[in-house]
């Protein structure tokens, strides 16, 4: 009885313990975040987001320094021959302003780029639970979040939330 009792406690616990699901829609303090374009101007995500209305984003939180971020860059820039309809965001989280510009330069990535100024340490990071770099996530032509999380650009999720 002690062992059927143990065991109905502890399926109860990891039941409730299940995982949430991930989110398919920003947090309005992730929205109000602001990052910095090209040009230094402060944006908030609201606005990136919004100047995209209708299309497919797939973002891309990386550094010019990780080395992940940059050994993916061949495939992800094959994957934007492939999907050259797709919006490509790239979320800098370079340490100053001056190594992301020459980061971008230097591996000549081609999209719209943006600075993330506070960093790991952000609204937007906490938000998406960043904790390993590079992220990638799909935003739908509708505005919603249909990949949370890929650190591969290879992941096959990421194609299918293309197609």
């Amino acid at each position: 009885m002690k062992k059927i009792l143990t065991i109905c406690c502890l399926s109860i616990f990891f039941l409730s313990c299940e995982a949430q699901p991930d989110p398919t829609s920003f947090s309005t303090d992730a929205l109000n975040d602001t990052f910095v374009n090209s040009e230094g101007e402060s944006v908030t995500l609201q606005s990136i987001l919004d100047s995209h209305k209708g299309k497919t984003i797939l973002i891309d939180v990386w550094a010019s320094w990780c080395r992940d971020c940059i050994v993916g860059l061949p495939n992800l820039k094959k994957l934007q021959e492939e999907h050259a309809e797709v919006v490509y965001l790239f979320l800098s989280m370079d340490k100053t302003q001056k190594s992301w510009k020459a980061g971008i330069k230097k591996y000549e990535i081609e999209g719209e780029h943006y600075f993330m100024p506070s960093g790991w340490d952000g609204v937007f990071s906490d938000f998406i639970d960043l904790d390993w770099i590079p992220r990638y996530m799909i935003v739908d032509k509708d505005g919603k979040i249909k990949l949370f999380r890929a650190v591969k650009i290879s992941d096959p999720k990421i194609k299918e939330h293309l197609k």
